[in-house]
């Protein structure tokens, strides 16, 4: 599963690591997480992250 890296802010979203804190478990690919999902540093919506 790839990384992705939010293109505003730099945050990265690591599938191994999910975001539990915003309804995502550990182990959930970023093609899978809602598209409603929100970056939890700047709020930036998911089509803002980039495969890294």
């Amino acid at each position: 599963m790839s990384k992705y890296k939010c293109r505003i802010c730099g945050y990265e979203y690591d599938p191994a690591a999910g975001d539990p804190a915003n309804g995502v478990p550990p182990g959930t690919a970023f093609e899978d997480v809602p598209d409603d999902w929100t970056c939890p540093v700047c709020g930036a919506g998911k089509d803002e992250f980039e495969a890294i």
